[in-house]
């Protein structure tokens, strides 16, 4: 070899992959035989990305560059005899992709050792190539959740004249593997014709493309299954499974003239249908217990009646627009009575029933609609202001009628037949409403109760 015996570039504790971000370091060994003047020694580390036009060939076409760092590890003077080492030390960008070699193109990380000598003495050279691995988490992509699902109708002609339609449906049962899964595949076939189809297939295909003035796309089939025919009018559920190779990952962040991508391919021979399934491939699997709570939570029931109850303070400030006077003292319960039988709701409503229960309006002057009889507690009219409560009176003093249309629904219209009850009369209201229609009712309808009984409840 002349006076260069040895001439090497060696990573501390013989490492050659590293991670974007981390330092690599080592040394230079020089090994001589004899003494050589040196003008200076440098080490440099780059990393780039080359694309070709024929297949593995190393003349580049298009470049991209991701660093290229030298520092002078020794100065200009005479190298003795015997064995020099020189170390080094360079930080790697976070930036930098993954490695790759592909049949167009690579992506290229080295650390390379050159040796100056003087005019008309000859250089030397030498560089030992490291690989980076950039952690692709799948858990990280957009849109990972869930299967990945496709279909394709196709109709075909055969026999000539004859035409039949073929249904394809296929997923996968998600959409992220790491190397050593198992992707499973599966496939709906219904064949609405009377000629048998070709066998069915599932493949693992890798799509690759480089980026130059005209674009370059690899396409290899990396694993294949297949499967068997269908018959006529016959409709088939085919199940495949697919371990997944050794590859490299999807995503080649920070490289702009390398694309990677990869689908599950499933066809039909004869007639020729297919569809892809597009899926990912990375370095951290896909974290079951984080898909489960992507997915949305239904409200809780405490979160549906949130609202009405947030709903039930502003009704009651707007029937209290005037002051409430203090209420009488409850009479006895009166003895069960009839009452107008309602079509959806039950003839007494719960103890804990509202106002705004079920969305119907506040209660008003006028006659309610069956929307507001709902929804109004049977004892709301003891609280109102400015009722009149005939109880309270001796029973034979002369009652005058309180002015203006009664707040009871129920007792508008012509004079009432109220059954007498409690020493009481029946009283006549003003002709000032219709009397309502009893027999426009789905049901038979009851008397109404009396003005004291009502006021009673």
């Amino acid at each position: 070899m002349g006076k260069l015996e040895a001439f090497e570039v060696e990573f501390n504790e013989n490492k050659v992959v590293y991670t974007p971000g981390e330092s690599i370091s080592g040394k230079v060994t020089v090994k001589l035989n004899q003494p050589i003047q040196c003008k200076v020694i440098k080490v440099s580390c780059n990393g780039f990305c080359g694309i070709t036009s024929k297949i593995n060939d190393t003349a580049w076409t298009t470049e991209e560059q991701y660093f290229n760092n030298t520092i002078s590890v020794a100065d200009k003077g005479t190298l003795k005899q015997g064995d020099h080492q020189f170390p080094f030390k360079f930080l790697i960008p976070a930036s930098s992709p993954t490695s790759f070699e592909g049949s167009y193109g690579k992506i290229i990380y080295r650390v390379r050792a050159f040796i100056e000598t003087p005019r008309f003495a000859k250089d030397y050279s030498t560089e030992k190539p490291f690989y980076l691995l950039s952690l692709l988490n799948l858990n990280e992509l957009p849109d990972i959740w869930g299967p990945s699902t496709s279909e394709v109708t196709q109709q075909f002609t055969y026999m000539l004249l004859k035409t039949g339609t073929i249904v394809l449906k296929a997923e996968t049962d998600m959409k992220g593997y790491t190397p050593g899964q198992i992707i499973k595949v599966s496939a709906y076939i219904h064949n609405q014709s009377s000629k048998s189809t070709g066998h069915i297939a599932a493949s693992l295909m890798q799509r690759v493309t480089y980026e130059t003035k005209k674009p370059t796309h690899d396409l290899k089939s990396i694993v294949e299954a297949e499967g068997g025919e269908v018959k006529g009018g016959r409709e088939v559920k085919w199940e495949e499974q697919i371990i997944v190779p050794a590859l490299p990952q999807s995503s080649l962040n920070g490289c702009e003239l390398i694309k990677i991508e990869y689908y599950v391919k499933v066809s039909l021979k004869s007639p020729d249908v297919s569809l892809t399934l597009p899926i990912h491939i990375g370095n951290v699997s896909l974290d079951k217990k984080r898909s489960h709570s992507k997915k949305e939570v239904p409200p809780s029931k405490k979160e549906l009646v949130a609202p009405e109850s947030e709903a039930e303070p502003s009704a009651s400030s707007s029937m209290n627009t005037t002051p409430a006077r203090p209420g009488p003292r409850p009479a006895p319960r009166p003895t069960p009575r009839s009452r107008m039988s309602s079509h959806s709701s039950p003839s007494a409503p719960p103890a804990e029933y509202h106002h705004g229960a079920e969305g119907g309006n506040l209660l008003k002057d006028d006659f309610p609609n069956k929307r507001q009889s709902q929804a109004v507690s049977p004892n709301a009219f003891s609280y109102a202001p400015g009722l009149f409560f005939p109880q309270n009176q001796p029973p034979n003093a002369s009652t005058p009628a309180p002015s203006g249309p009664s707040p009871l629904g129920g007792s508008t219209g012509a004079t009432a037949p109220y059954p007498s009850g409690n020493g009481a009369h029946p009283v006549a209201a003003p002709l000032s409403y219709p009397l309502p229609d009893y027999g426009t009712q789905a049901y038979p309808q009851e008397a109404p109760p009396s003005y004291s009984e009502s006021c009673n409840t």
